[in-house]
């Protein structure tokens, strides 16, 4: 496990810490917060690259690629 340092505006930590409280937040929850955030946010920001580098493929041959990855990842852990 590794410890972050990290400054957010008294505003964020606020609604942040509001939310945990309203929703029975316990001692943790923050990291596991953060931790899901940082999954997300890198998640999201992966589509949209992909989306952008493959926005000139028509729909089947972008549909074709990623059925290709998802078989042969598949096959990789058979």
């Amino acid at each position: 496990m590794t410890q972050w340092n990290i400054v957010i505006s008294e505003e964020t930590d606020r609604q942040v810490r509001s939310y945990l409280a309203r929703t029975g937040g316990k001692k943790g929850d923050l990291s596991r917060f953060v931790d899901r955030a940082v999954r997300q946010a890198i998640f999201w920001e992966t589509v949209e690259t992909v989306w952008e580098r493959n926005k000139h493929l028509p729909a089947e041959e972008a549909q074709a690629l990623a059925d290709e990855a998802v078989d042969s990842v598949r096959k990789s852990y058979s």
